[in-house]
């Protein structure tokens, strides 16, 4: 009986949006309709005090490869990540001090 709750208890990986993501967004469309969006994440957009997620779409529809759709967060009725990227670590370059200074 021990093994049986192993997989469940097992430590799970968070999920983090990362740009260069593949997704498909479903956001508010017209009134009977959602409006359904796939391509790349490429980052979250500041537009006037309100927070747009930035996706360059696919060839999903055609005509439309290549744009980049701007979606507010409060039209967001799902997102579904169709391939991750994994988050690059942190690069910490090694600051030089330039020379003649704090010797």
């Amino acid at each position: 009986m021990k093994g049986e709750g192993s997989s469940a208890s097992a430590k799970k990986v968070a999920i983090v949006l990362t740009g260069g993501s593949k997704i498909r967004v479903r956001s508010a469309g017209t009134r009977d309709e959602a409006l359904v969006s796939s391509g790349v994440f490429r980052g979250l957009v500041s537009i006037g005090g309100d927070n747009s997620l930035a996706l360059e779409l696919d060839d999903s529809v055609k005509g439309e490869k290549g744009l980049v759709r701007l979606i507010p967060l409060n039209a967001l009725l799902a997102v579904d990540v169709l391939e991750a990227v994994k988050p690059e670590e942190e690069k910490r370059a090694e600051s030089q001090a330039a020379p003649g200074y704090f010797r």
